[in-house]
């Protein structure tokens, strides 16, 4: 299902501010050599993630589903100059290339590549985040989510990725092993009291959660 018209995502990509060099060659390298390229967030989504960045000044920053590193570069753009941000990837062969392209950024040091299994590597993560990306397997993102919400700071954000699934969550009669999980990922989020959330129609859709105040 196409979501959004072709033309308003490439009119929306003229607009927004460029990438910079790395950003971009990470962008071009990945698309045209990647098998899965799909997987990779796109340019606006990127600089929606550092403008969130920015705008919160994060000291920790957690990322589940590293992929090539892209959206770990954004992410990390806000980080306090103390931060850190962790970023967790299954698949040794995209851990591999992401390190190569962390190695190549000014903010190399402050970021912490973790290679396994998320749900055995986040129990021994130590930090409360205040910014937690998620986009890795579908079928894990509630456990994700209850695992890091109670130590999200107060005024921490959590961005869930692909919550529309390519529109399946839209379908009568959901039949996909993931746009399962992810409709019941969302129905999860909204019948949690503790929190609110927006969905954000950008792409594939992004789902904002923060604890009420």
């Amino acid at each position: 299902m196409e979501l959004i018209n072709p033309l308003v995502e490439k009119y929306a990509a003229q607009i927004t501010s460029p990438d910079d060099a790395l950003l971009n060659e990470i962008q071009q390298y990945t698309l045209h050599n990647h098998p899965h390229a799909n997987m990779l967030s796109s340019h606006v989504q990127g600089k929606f993630l550092t403008f969130i960045s920015t705008i919160l000044q994060p000291k920790y920053v957690l990322e589940i589903g590293t992929f090539v590193g892209y959206s770990a570069l954004c992410l990390a753009q806000g980080l306090q100059p103390t931060g850190e941000l962790h970023t967790l990837e299954l698949r040794e062969e995209d851990a591999n290339t992401a390190r190569k392209n962390f190695s190549k950024s000014q903010l190399n040091k402050k970021i912490h590549l973790h290679i396994g299994n998320a749900l055995e590597i986040l129990p021994t993560l130590p930090f409360v985040w205040d910014l937690v990306f998620i986009d890795a397997d579908k079928t894990s993102y509630t456990k994700y989510y209850d695992i890091v919400l109670p130590r999200l700071s107060d005024k921490g954000l959590i961005i869930a990725d692909n919550v529309l699934f390519h529109g399946q969550v839209l379908e009568e009669n959901i039949s996909g092993k993931n746009a399962k999980a992810i409709h019941s990922f969302n129905e999860h989020v909204v019948n949690d009291e503790t929190t609110e959330q927006v969905l954000v129609t950008l792409r594939d859709g992004l789902l904002l959660i923060k604890k009420k105040q």
